[in-house]
């Protein structure tokens, strides 16, 4: 499941269940000189970050069906780097087709929900290479 769009709870549920592969198959894409950088740590997210302004000259790069599976990747680490220093969990909202972030992945706990794919696509869009990591510093 490399779409980011679920429709059903059990899409969701093995959705999560792939995380470590989802994350595994992220991190293979960086050279092993770099991949010692990627520990979820927030000063991680800038090594993403240039990584995601180096391979998507735009947004509209990101969002082509055939990088669907690299852009989850991408939003499956940013989102668990969000999940192990601010604490939370992941849960998805079916039940209100209005809400911002509807179908799609997201992280709850004491702050408001984050959605890692928007934060992902946005990073892509202002291109500072800082974004990631300042958004979850002002978390």
């Amino acid at each position: 499941m490399n779409n980011q769009t679920l429709t059903t709870r059990d899409d969701f549920q093995y959705w999560l269940a792939s995380m470590d592969d989802f994350l595994e198959e992220f991190i293979a894409q960086f050279p092993a000189e770099d991949r010692h950088h990627l520990d979820y740590s927030p000063s991680s997210l800038d090594v993403v970050e240039k990584w995601i302004l180096k391979t998507y000259p735009d947004t509209d790069d990101m969002l082509v069906p055939s990088e669907s599976e690299r852009v989850n990747g991408v939003a499956c680490y940013v989102g668990e780097t969000f999940r192990k220093t601010l604490g939370g969990k992941w849960d998805i909202r079916l039940d209100d087709p209005k809400f911002a972030y509807y179908s799609m992945p997201i992280l709850t706990g004491a702050y408001d929900a984050e959605c890692p794919l928007c934060l992902v696509t946005a990073s892509a869009d202002r291109r500072t290479g800082d974004f990631l990591r300042t958004v979850l510093e002002n978390s």
